[in-house]
């Protein structure tokens, strides 16, 4: 679990850590980069009489207070994870959907491009580059997710396959 105190948080704001608030919190916390489907599957295993709106307006709310954020990694719905860890660039591997958190100081000659020559400021907070994970490069794509050999610190932004854009092919599997 994460070491913020979400109830002071939330007074500190004018708001109260109800047990819908706590329940997405703790979720969001365990699954880490979660739809907010899968939110509800696991808030559902404590409460089952939370529906899909409830989950997404408490999103909604804890994003504009600043305690998750969330990221597009594909076509389906965005994931969420707590805002209080720090910021990355996620790296969806194509083949077995893996996503890698890579340091922001990884892209840090690419943004500092971005400003000098358009005078463009980024935020990467949303970014997703989509590519091959080390593992899949190895093996031909053959992994399940989930049963990365490689270490995220291994598919770095010169891993094998390594590509920026989008996933047009192939909706989210997450």
């Amino acid at each position: 679990m994460a070491t913020t105190d979400w109830k002071t948080d939330l007074r500190q704001r004018g708001y109260r850590l109800t047990p819908q608030r706590q329940l997405v919190l703790e979720a969001v916390d365990r699954l880490e980069h979660a739809t907010p489907d899968d939110i509800l599957t696991e808030v559902r295993r404590t409460a089952s009489g939370i529906n899909i709106s409830t989950v997404y307006r408490t999103l909604e709310l804890l994003e504009e207070l600043g305690l998750v954020s969330h990221a597009h990694l594909g076509h389906g719905a965005p994931t969420y994870h707590l805002a209080d860890r720090h910021h990355h660039i996620h790296l969806v591997c194509r083949d077995c959907t893996d996503v890698i958190e890579a340091d922001l100081s990884v892209a840090e000659s690419f943004t500092r491009r971005l400003k000098d020559e358009f005078g463009f400021d980024t935020d990467l907070k949303h970014f997703a580059i989509f590519g091959r994970c080390a593992g899949c490069a190895r093996t031909g794509g053959d992994r399940a997710a989930g049963d990365r050999t490689a270490s995220p610190a291994a598919a770095g932004p010169d891993a094998p396959g390594s590509a920026a854009g989008g996933d047009r092919d192939r909706p989210d599997r997450r």
